[in-house]
């Protein structure tokens, strides 16, 4: 444990913010989980709209600082490019 008083309320709201990231990442698998949930079944209106959640999540998460901006493009761009496939 630190000595410095800084430190320990420091230890304290990394602890917080942490576990806010970890909600935040468990929240885009689940989003991203959807989609292939719907890519997989050959649903393609729910599998957009997934997406298009997904999207808002991803781009959130880059607000908050919890995924990079590069990261989150990727994830998004492939999830897009799964949803469209259902049509053809």
């Amino acid at each position: 444990m630190a000595n410095i008083k800084s430190q320990k309320k420091r230890i304290l709201t990394n602890e917080k913010a942490r576990l806010r990231n970890k909600a935040v990442k468990s929240e885009l698998k689940t989003a991203a989980k959807k989609v292939e949930t719907a890519v997989a079944a050959g649903d393609a209106d729910t599998a957009k709209q997934a997406a298009a959640e997904a999207s808002r999540m991803f781009d959130r998460a880059v607000s908050k600082g919890v995924v990079h901006k590069n990261h989150a493009a990727n994830r998004k761009s492939g999830l897009t490019k799964r949803a469209n496939s259902v049509d053809a």
